[in-house]
């Protein structure tokens, strides 16, 4: 048996040495910090790429100067809030924000959608919200079924309380990874990552506090217009003297929303903790005062030394299965919770790359839960400095086709899953493998080990009608004690595309409509010349029978590459980490979008006697600098199933 080499270089790191000084990020081990939320995760290469300037001229900032190669006029504002049939949820308007921080003061997101069970046409969105010159935790809702949205406010900004040395509020630098559920009486809720900087670099904060924690939000019966203030705790960490020994990171919640459920109206939270040990636990809190209060938390992660035989750092004291990420929990209408997450505990042989995805239920309202079982095996996303250059290093990406090098923003599998409303023991976990039934192994698509930063190679990346990432389905009909992927490889799954061809869908959600149809988004490559240029699209497929899907396309045309956040070619580095989807009845995707351009103040504009005037901008790789914005559309179950 061959250990991942990330494995073994942790294994000797052991306990790490914390300095007092430092981020809290950049005490986490090579592998946490691939495991971060790429929120949080970005903010470090940011920093990190700044902190280069001086000695790489080829760093993040150094290139990207106040003026991009070529500007033109702009004749709008660029504030459409409908692109053919798809509707932009975020109602902000562009800030004109300096071109070296582009995306800092503008784009959106991150997103989850909720609708209410009782009220359809009732909806409530989130996302990670960088109006304010950072990111922050958002919301919108709808009262018309998606078709129009407004914007509310999160309050955030300070909490009160807590164990941050006594004092009465704490000030949060950055919020997001943000989720929305409703519960059966009309109250929406919003869960928020909130944390604070520390020294990362110097220049940027003299406040060495390193914090974080997990809060939750309730819009008491108005729909997401206006949220409860302060937030409700459901995990602080103080970490005001900046050690940098932990970070609390990637919650999401859900709401047992199902009338008559034993545990009915009860929230439930789940996120994963990173220590100094080098490990990484999943956790579990709950509340059944409609989110005033949470409970003591409860291990999810478990141990399961079948499945987890190899350990991460030094620490072991929760179980073996110690390296964990991507927690998404979800219930059935018998009460039952069940949490799917991507673990890294497995060996592996040879040049084989995969990992897996496990899931423990809890049939007591999240008091205790089963040890992890395995849903399947899946092979993530390959290393992007391999393939497409670049200075993210050490995190993958969806590498286009051919010689097009543009598609470098971070991204990874994980499982979405949902419980068949009509059969609790119906239990479907959707996630996305670069190994599958459409990848072409005979030409060329073959796990080629790892990378020197830990991530998956492959040979075949960049040649046409080779590899490509799927969405594969893993079904339980026991109640989750076992799956259809728990022994299968998947390359044998099932795939949500019926489409025979070889190209990317990555970033999925997934969720059952009241008729127990499973209905499943996620961003897709299969049209156009997506696939080549790096352009994006999202689709929606379904199926009554978990096995044959049928597939409609949910953007009314393509997304070009993403900007915001660039690198030196103007290629983004962050896009977000996952999308989210509704299907009470009619069907809800939601995602970030690209398509209505960046403006900019015109150079030569703005200065005595020349009034301002808006350019759009071309980025040195040659694409017009975009937004990131949020838009949904309405899909009936006839569209694609």
């Amino acid at each position: 048996m061959k250990v991942r080499y990330l494995m073994t270089a942790v294994l000797v790191v052991g306990v790490l040495v914390l300095l007092p000084d430092a981020s809290a990020q950049n005490h986490l081990t090579p592998f946490q910090k691939r495991l971060l939320s790429g929120f949080v995760s970005h903010e470090l290469d940011e920093q990190q790429a700044r902190s280069q300037t001086a000695t790489n001229p080829l760093s993040f900032f150094s290139v990207r100067s106040s003026d991009p190669l070529a500007y033109f006029p702009a004749g709008g504002d660029e504030c459409k809030e409908t692109i053919g049939r798809n509707v932009k949820v975020n109602q902000n308007c562009l800030n004109l924000t300096d071109p070296d921080l582009q995306g800092r003061g503008q784009a959106n997101n991150e997103t989850s959608i909720a609708q209410d069970p009782k009220h359809p046409d009732h909806l409530v969105a989130s996302d990670n919200d960088y109006r304010r010159g950072d990111g922050g935790c958002a919301a919108a809702y709808s009262f018309d079924g998606g078709d129009h949205w407004r914007d509310s406010i999160v309050p955030v900004g300070f909490t009160r309380g807590g164990p941050f040395g006594g004092v009465a509020r704490e000030y949060w630098d950055a919020s997001g990874d943000t989720s929305v559920a409703w519960d059966t009486r009309g109250n929406a809720y919003l869960a928020c990552q909130a944390f604070q900087r520390g020294v990362l670099f110097p220049g940027t904060t003299n406040n060495p506090d390193q914090s974080s924690a997990v809060y939750v939000f309730r819009s008491t019966l108005n729909n997401g217009a206006s949220w409860n203030f302060p937030a409700r705790p459901v995990a602080e960490l103080n970490d005001v003297a900046g050690t940098g020994c932990c970070l609390e990171d990637k919650p999401l919640m859900t709401v047992d929303n199902h009338a008559g459920s034993p545990f009915q109206d009860r929230i439930y939270v789940t996120w994963t903790e990173f220590l100094g040990d080098g490990s990484a636990y999943i956790w579990e809190s709950h509340s059944d005062d409609y989110g005033e209060t949470f409970s003591s938390r409860v291990l999810v992660s478990g141990n399961n030394t079948t499945l987890c035989t190899i350990t991460f750092g030094a620490g072991t004291t929760q179980g073996n299965c110690n390296a964990n990420q991507f927690s998404d929990p979800f219930t059935g209408s018998d009460g039952a919770l069940y949490v799917a997450f991507n673990n890294f505990n497995n060996a592996v042989t040879g040049s084989d790359n995969r990992n897996q995805i496990l899931l423990a239920k809890s049939t007591d309202g999240g008091v205790s839960f089963s040890l992890p079982v395995k849903v399947g095996d899946y092979y993530d996303l390959p290393d992007c400095s391999t393939y497409q250059g670049g200075q993210d290093a050490g995190r993958a990406c969806v590498p286009e086709k051919g010689s097009s090098m543009n598609s470098v923003f971070r991204a990874t599998n994980y499982a979405s899953g949902a419980v068949n409303p009509k059969d609790p023991r119906v239990v479907a976990v959707t996630f996305g493998s670069y190994i599958n039934v459409h990848s072409n192994e005979s030409n060329g698509c073959v796990p080629a080990g790892f990378a020197a930063s830990g991530n998956n190679t492959f040979t075949g990346v960049k040649t046409a009608g080779a590899c490509n990432n799927d969405i594969l389905l893993s079904v339980s009909t026991n109640g989750g004690s076992s799956f259809t992927g728990t022994s299968t490889d998947p390359r044998m799954l099932v795939s949500v595309n019926p489409v025979k061809d070889v190209s990317d869908q990555w970033w999925q959600w997934a969720a059952f409509t009241g008729s127990g149809a499973l209905a499943v988004s996620y961003y897709d490559r299969k049209y156009g010349n997506d696939e080549t240029t790096g352009s994006n699209d999202v689709s929606m497929s379904s199926s009554f029978d978990g096995i044959h899907f049928k597939t409609v396309r949910a953007t009314s045309s393509s997304m070009p590459s993403p900007t915001q956040f660039p690198d030196a070619q103007g290629n983004s580095l962050f896009f977000g980490d996952y999308t989210g989807l509704s299907a009470v009845d009619k069907i809800h995707p939601i995602w970030m979008d690209t398509r209505n351009q960046e403006l900019f103040l015109c150079p030569g504009t703005g200065a005595p006697g020349v009034p301002p005037a808006v350019c759009t901008a071309s980025e040195p790789n040659g694409l017009k600098a975009n937004d990131q914005d949020i838009f949904t559309t309405t899909l009936e179950l006839a569209d694609g199933g």
